[in-house]
């Protein structure tokens, strides 16, 4: 299949690693551009410059806790390549924990950045796309389902999946797509982390892949295929929906 992602332009937030830059490589290699943009200077250089430099990907070092960072990205790829078709926003898991013992802190970090730092740069990027743009936002699982020991996420997510749905109503009009996107076990720095917190890795792998139908955790290029193809004309009718890529582990139907 021809996805007609030639030549496009797609911003990707957290994309340094993990499921941004697997997403990045898959439409990179599918003949689109990026821009990519991460916390981290050094990473994200270094990811732009494994995805084939300047011709195909540039970094942008960013938070999208900073108000500024969404419209310094449209900038980026308006600036460097002349266009803009859409953007993968996505952002690192709040701190792990349950909702009863995280602090008043850490739940307003990860608010400012989980859901009002997306929220923000979906509006700006949203605002700036042509008909036939398209976001996805990286949400998880726990949008419909809550996961143990990660309670702001279980909080959060929903509230997310929520205001993607209304933005999608605003912005069908215009031809523009929004669609959540909800990875369940995909062995990212962040679940390795959440396995190695466990005590017995191993133990804690064997386990989580016992309730996955396809009894694997998923590789990150998996997911970034599915995402790819969401944000790929190829997906022109899709939108205002949530996506799950999890190997069939939520139980809904």
């Amino acid at each position: 299949m021809d996805l007609g992602l030639t030549d496009r332009v797609y911003v990707l937030t957290g994309a340094s690693r993990g499921l941004g830059y697997a997403t990045a490589q898959c439409l990179v290699a599918d003949g689109a551009r990026v821009v990519l943009s991460a916390r981290d200077p050094d990473a994200v250089a270094a990811a732009a410059k494994q995805l084939g430099g300047p011709e195909h990907a540039v970094g942008l070092t960013g938070d999208l806790s900073d108000p500024e960072t969404p419209t310094q990205l449209v900038a980026a790829a308006q600036e460097h390549f002349g266009r803009l078709d859409g953007a993968l926003i996505s952002v690192g898991g709040p701190p792990p924990g349950n909702a009863a013992a995280v602090t008043d802190e850490q739940w307003r970090i990860s608010f400012e950045t989980v859901f009002l730092g997306t929220v923000r740069a979906v509006r700006t990027v949203a605002n700036a796309l042509p008909e036939g743009g398209a976001i996805g936002l990286v949400l998880s699982t726990s949008a419909r389902g809550p996961v143990p020991g990660l309670g702001i996420s279980n909080a959060l997510r929903p509230g997310l999946v929520g205001a993607a749905k209304d933005v999608a109503d605003d912005y069908g009009p215009r031809g523009v797509r929004v669609v959540g996107l909800l990875p369940g076990r995909i062995m990212t720095d962040r679940n390795r982390e959440l396995l190695s917190a466990a005590g017995d890795p191993e133990q804690a792998r064997t386990e989580a892949e016992a309730g996955i139908p396809l009894r694997r955790i998923g590789d990150p290029a998996e997911f970034g295929r599915v995402a790819a193809f969401v944000l790929s004309p190829a997906a022109s009718y899709l939108t205002g929906i949530t996506l799950p890529v999890d190997g069939g582990a939520l139980r809904g139907l």
